[in-house]
């Protein structure tokens, strides 16, 4: 099989990228190289041809979905015409919804990652990236009246419990209360 060209390359890297973001908002960063590969429709041993571990796709995946994030606010404010109060209400409407809770893998990836990187312990290129779009997070929740952090802790806790006790009736009303306490001043 020959060599593939260089714009080939760097599509089959965007794409483990994309479905390494997607998989380890789902499963978590313990997923194996070999699932992600299968995932990306690529083999086990091109893997190493992309990237030099594990660790370093997890640092790419884990900023290509704060990437998304930002790019999601950043739509948002555009969509309402800079009216942040107004985005930020869209935003908790969908981030506390049952569509969100059911997508993981398209989901917040500060609530999809918060275990693993509390696990991780060390000073990964992918808990900077996750520190640091925690932050700018919070920061982009703040309104005049209310803390961004305490807001981005709501819906963050939440969407967890939420998402933990999906099929019972509590899932839908950790929600409904967390929605109702965020938006009452609106």
């Amino acid at each position: 099989m020959g060599r593939v060209s260089q714009a080939q390359a760097q599509e089959n890297r965007r794409r483990v990228v994309e479905t390494a973001s997607r998989l380890v908002r789902e499963r978590g960063t313990h997923v194996s190289v070999a699932d992600l590969m299968k995932a990306a429709g690529m083999t086990h041993g091109g893997f190493y041809k992309q990237f030099a571990s594990k660790e370093a796709l997890i640092d790419e995946a884990t900023a290509h979905a704060f990437g998304e994030l930002a790019r999601h606010h950043k739509d948002g404010l555009d969509q309402h015409a800079g009216q942040r109060e107004t985005a930020q209400r869209a935003l908790i409407d969908t981030y506390l919804s049952t569509e969100h809770r059911d997508s993981a893998a398209d989901g917040c990836p500060v609530a999809a990652l918060a275990t693993d990187m509390a696990r991780d312990g060390g000073e990964s290129e992918a808990r900077r990236v996750y520190t640091r779009g925690v932050g700018d997070f919070a920061d982009w929740l703040a309104t005049k009246d209310q803390d961004g952090i305490t807001r981005l802790c709501t819906m963050l806790g939440a969407l967890v419990l939420s998402r933990a006790t999906k099929g019972s009736p509590l899932s839908e009303e950790i929600l409904a209360t967390a929605h109702r306490a965020l938006t009452a001043t609106d």
